[in-house]
């Protein structure tokens, strides 16, 4: 599946793809292991689609967070009492 293609999925979309990759990916890798070799090319695809759908899930997590929480400003540290006092006592 293409990644413009993904991105368009909605959220309850992009799950059911993911377990339906998933479960694709399970039952080729089982055929592999019993020696049946068809179908192994479709494996580095699944892999690829499974990782997308998960980049595309984790970036509309983060951007929903980032939306939520307001940015932070950078603020000054407060400065030392250890210096301050160090000063205190050579007054």
């Amino acid at each position: 599946m293409e990644f413009d293609k993904i991105r368009n999925l909605s959220d309850d979309e992009l799950k059911t793809e993911q377990a339906k990759a998933g479960e694709q990916l399970f039952r080729i890798r089982f055929q592999k292991s019993l020696g049946n070799v068809e179908g192994i090319k479709k494996l580095r695809t699944l892999k690829l689609d499974v990782a997308r759908i998960k980049t595309v899930a984790r970036q509309r997590t983060l951007a929903a967070e980032q939306a939520a929480a307001p940015k932070k400003v950078n603020v000054a540290p407060a400065p030392s009492q250890r210096t301050a006092r160090k000063k205190a006592k050579k007054a």
